[in-house]
C-alpha cells in the first residue's frame, strides 16, 4: 500500500492548478480520484487557513471587487427536492488589490446580502490603509461596506450598459455599449474607477479551475470540494504565479513574501498530521 510522497503531490497539485480535472490527473498519474480528492481537500483546507492567518495588515490603495458564478451539483433550476440546500448556484465574492494583484479576500456563498457583508468585514480587516473601492452595481455592496468601513472608505460603483442584441445571450452578455458611475461615499478618484483587473481575474480562475470552464461536465460535486479547490487556486495565484506585468508574483509586490513559492512549498504547508489522519493514500492497481 503506497502512500503519496512529496513528488506525487506536487505532481498531482501542478496539473490541479494548471486547470486539469481530476479524472484527467487520475489517468495522468495513475491515483484513484479519491486520492486526488482528499490531496485537494486537505491542502485546500490548509491553504485557507495560511491565507487568513498571513494576508493580513495590508497596505493597499484601490481595490476592486467582482462576483463570480458557479454552481455544485446542478444549476439551481435543476436542483432536485432532496438536494435542496446542498446543490446550487455558488458565487465566489473576490477583492483584488489593483497595484499588487493580490487577492486579498474571498468568500464563497450565494449573492445576497449576507455573504456581502461577511465578505467585506473581512476585508476590512486584512486592509491596514484608507482604500478606494470600486464594484459593479449590485446593490448588496452599499451596505455591506458601510457597515464594514463606516466612513472610512472612498467606494464607488461602475455600471456598465448593454446593447439590445438580437443573438441569443444564454451563454454571452450584449454588447457593452457605455459605463455610468455613482459615488457613493467619499471621494474616489475617477480615474481609478475599474473592475477591469478583478473581472480578467475571473477569466484566470475559469482557466485555472476546471471544475469553472462553462458548457462542461466539470463541475464540482460537493460544496467542500469547491471551496477547496479556490483556496489552494488563490493560495497559488498570490504566491507562486509570476504575473507576467509585474514580473513577480502578487505576494512578493505587496511585500507578504520575499520569493517566488515552488509548488514544493505550497505542498508543505499542509501539516503532516492531516494526512495521516485522512489514511493512506491509495495508488490505483
Amino acid at each position: 500500500m503506497n502512500t503519496l510522497t512529496i513528488s506525487d503531490r506536487t505532481r498531482i497539485v501542478s496539473a490541479l492548478v494548471e486547470g486539469n480535472s481530476i479524472r484527467a490527473i487520475a489517468r495522468m498519474t495513475g491515483f484513484s480520484s479519491n486520492t486526488i480528492t482528499k490531496l485537494l481537500v486537505d491542502l485546500g483546507t490548509a491553504c485557507d487557513a495560511y491565507h487568513d492567518k498571513n494576508v493580513r495588515n495590508v497596505q493597499s490603495k484601490r481595490v476592486q471587487c467582482d462576483e463570480i458564478w458557479s454552481f455544485v451539483g446542478a444549476k439551481a433550476k435543476n436542483v432536485p427536492r432532496e438536494k435542496d440546500g446542498e446543490w446550487g448556484d455558488v458565487w465566489t465574492w473576490t477583492a483584488l488589490d489593483a497595484d499588487t494583484k493580490l487577492m486579498i479576500s474571498y468568500a464563497v456563498g450565494n449573492r445576497g446580502a449576507e455573504t456581502a457583508k461577511y465578505f467585506m468585514e473581512d476585508l476590512a480587516l486584512r486592509v491596514a490603509t484608507r482604500i478606494q473601492i470600486t464594484t459593479d452595481g449590485h446593490k448588496v455592496y452599499a451596505n455591506a461596506i458601510e457597515g464594514a468601513f463606516g466612513a472610512d472608505v472612498d467606494y464607488a460603483m461602475l455600471i456598465k450598459l448593454y446593447g439590445n442584441d438580437s443573438f441569443d445571450r444564454r451563454y454571452s452578455t450584449g454588447n457593452c455599449i457605455g459605463t455610468q458611475t455613482a459615488v457613493i461615499s467619499g471621494n474616489p478618484d475617477p480615474d481609478h474607477i475599474s473592475t477591469s483587473y478583478v473581472e480578467r481575474q475571473n477569466l484566470t480562475m475559469r482557466m485555472s479551475m476546471r471544475r469553472f470552464t462553462r458548457l462542461t461536465n466539470a463541475f464540482s460535486k460537493k460544496v467542500d470540494n469547491h471551496v477547496a479547490a479556490i483556496a489552494l487556486h488563490f493560495m497559488h495565484y498570490n504566491f507562486c504565479r509570476v504575473h507576467k506585468t509585474l514580473r513577480v508574483t502578487p505576494a512578493m509586490e505587496a511585500g507578504i513574501s520575499g520569493h517566488v513559492w515552488s509548488i514544493e512549498e505550497l505542498v508543505a504547508i499542509m501539516p503532516e498530521p492531516v494526512a495521516k489522519k485522512r489514511g493512506e493514500y491509495k495508488k490505483k492497481g
